[in-house]
């Protein structure tokens, strides 16, 4: 066990366009060998074809789809007595929230054929509707957790 002090979480700084954190996630999570201007024109295109099909706002659209993909459990691997089980644990919001970006950006990845703008504006809003492949890695995650609950360790 380390003896050396825990390291504090940095501040991530507000995207400089729309002024949020949200944002910034998406853009550190698409961004690719350090290319980050790039992963700002692919989010900022998706963002205005967002607002071409709904015509909304992007940002309202973009936090309802991490609300509908964001998890509340998800199962960890622990062995016990020879064999692996899955006990499910509650995520903290924090993960939950990168776990969302990171199932939507996969999601939209897997839809091949079309420039990645459009894919992910497709899947931010699949995921705003509660639809989509990220809403169904949800959906799966917690029939994993419902699945495996009589591992939950209880504390009393």
């Amino acid at each position: 066990m380390s003896r050396r002090r825990t390291e504090k979480r940095r501040n991530i700084p507000a995207d400089p366009l729309y002024k949020s954190i949200i944002v910034e996630l998406f853009v550190r999570q698409i961004m690719r060998k350090g290319k980050k201007t790039l992963a700002y024109s692919i989010i900022y295109k998706s963002m205005f074809k967002i607002r071409e099909i709904t015509k909304e706002e992007p940002l309202i659209i973009i936090e309802q789809a991490i609300l509908n993909v964001k998890p509340l459990l998800e199962t960890r691997a622990r062995r016990s007595r020879g064999s692996v089980k899955q006990i499910p644990i509650e995520v903290k919001p924090e993960r939950g929230i990168l776990l969302a970006i990171r199932w939507i950006k996969i999601a939209a990845q897997k839809n091949k054929g079309k420039p990645m703008f459009i894919a992910l504006a497709n899947e931010l809003i699949n995921a705003s509707n509660n639809t989509g492949n990220a809403v169904r890695k949800k959906d799966e995650t917690h029939k994993m957790a419902e699945a495996n609950k009589t591992f939950i360790k209880r504390k009393y």
